[in-house]
Formats: structure tokens, sequence, C-alpha cells
């Protein structure tokens, strides 16, 4: 990644406005449902020349959860889900951040849902770096992880006439991140 262009070691801050940190769930087993935390703020320290003291940061503000369906999201702010009143934040912080291959790198890292906080490695693709219209640096990142929602204490659910339950317990996470480096932002 460090290949023929710009020096990506520093620190970054991930773009809200072109970033998307969303999920995916099945609906009465036959339907996906998507949504996304529209406000989020991260950071990213990214050094190659020790790859030990690379970091990231996440922070989703669990208000801002947004499926397209008024009445779906202010449920999941409810106590039957998230609990937005006692845990505003979603957090994730990483542990460990490897390349892995070509443009693929893995981040290990700490997942805190409500008050559980699990271990969570994610694949991640370096989807390329560019300087921007306003002489930003920028570098964009993807991936997807499936996770068990009820290992963070998103239990609830309701039987279906005929077999099966109204939402899976498998949720994918969905990654689509743009970061800007600070030194590019302040030039």
């Amino acid at each position: 990644m460090t290949d023929n262009g710009p020096d990506l070691s520093g620190d970054w801050d991930l773009d809200p406005a072109h970033t998307r940190i969303g999920f995916s769930a099945k609906h009465a087993m036959v339907a996906n449902v998507r949504g996304a935390f529209n406000e989020v703020t991260g950071t990213l320290h990214a050094d190659f020349a020790d790859p030990e003291n690379s970091k990231a940061e996440v922070v989703l503000k669990v208000a801002s959860v947004d499926t397209r369906n008024d009445q779906r999201d202010e449920h999941l702010r409810s106590g039957d889900f998230f609990d937005v009143e006692q845990w505003p934040d979603i957090t994730f912080r990483s542990t460990r951040i490897e390349e892995v291959g070509e443009n693929a790198l893995v981040v290990s890292g700490d997942l805190t849902i409500r008050d559980v906080t699990k271990p969570l490695t994610i694949p991640i693709e370096f989807t390329g770096v560019q300087t921007d219209a306003f002489g930003a640096l920028r570098a964009g990142f993807e991936g997807t992880r499936r996770i068990d929602r009820r290992e963070f204490g998103l239990e609830w659910n309701m039987a279906l006439d005929q077999g099966g339950w109204l939402v899976s317990e498998k949720i994918t996470l969905e990654f689509e991140i743009s970061a800007i480096k600070r030194e590019a932002q302040a030039a």
C-alpha cells in the first residue's frame, strides 16, 4: 500500500459525509433490511515503519440509526435493542492492524454495543488513495463482517407462525470508509 504513491503513514479522520457504517439483517426470513448510522466519527493512525503502532477508533451515535422506516428506527433505539438512553454509542477500538496481502488488511479490536465488549476481527480492503478536489488526501476502505447480535445483548425477537424468526440473529456489518489525512487537510 505504500509503493509508488503518497505517504500513507500519519493521522487520518473519517469523513462522515462519505463514510457509511451499516448493517443488514433478514426480516421474516425472506427479505434483507439494511440500515446505517448517520453520525459516525473516527480516527486512524497508520505507521508503516512500525505497524504495531497503527490503530483505529470508530464511534457510532446509536440515535442516528436509519433503516428508512421511522417506526423500525424507534424500535431499534428502544430497550428492546440498542437502548440509546442508557448506551448512546457503539465503539470499536483496534488492538492490531495487519497488512495481509495486496490492498488487504485485517483489523482486530474490541467492539462495544450496549454494555457488552467482544473481540472482533474485520477483513478490510484498501480501495485506493486520491487527492480530492479540495487538496485533501483521501483513502478508501471497505469490508463486511457477520456477527451474532445476541452476543451483544440484542436479543429481542418474535416467532413466526410457520417457524423461524422475525429478525435474523446473524447480522452483516458493512463498512464503506473515506478517511482524510490530517496534514493534507490542513494544507
